[in-house]
């Protein structure tokens, strides 16, 4: 499998992956540590307590990583995540609809993390 099709199979990005990144390489350097990153499982973890300020930095962190990796479907939905939290913004999600966006991140994830591990092989 290579990068591209990899990209194909988690729906991410592979255009937005290069013009950040730049080099095939480091694209399947970076990829293939997001399972070992943790910023996924943090932020899910934060979503837990429903702490805002944990909330924010996790969501905030996790845009950045994905963002830069052209897995934008996570990074979209950490950017509304942060964006609820972001300091001196008004919420506008309940906590339950919070909790089903951070529950689609955790699925997007783990498909994510398939087809890295199928990459991988």
């Amino acid at each position: 499998m290579t990068l591209q099709e990899l990209y194909q199979e988690i729906g991410g990005d592979y255009d937005q992956a290069v013009r950040v990144l730049r080099m095939d390489k480091l694209i399947d350097k970076h990829i293939r540590k997001l399972p070992l990153n943790g910023v996924v499982s943090n932020l899910i973890e934060a979503g837990k307590g429903m702490d805002p300020t944990e909330i924010f930095e996790k969501a905030h962190a996790m845009k950045g990583v994905c963002s830069n990796l052209g897995l934008t479907r996570l990074s979209s939905l950490a950017s509304e995540i942060a964006e609820e939290y972001r300091p001196g913004n008004s919420r506008t999600l309940s906590d339950g609809e919070v909790s089903e966006r951070i529950e689609k991140i955790s699925e997007i994830y783990e498909r994510t993390v398939e087809g890295i591990r199928k990459y991988e092989g």
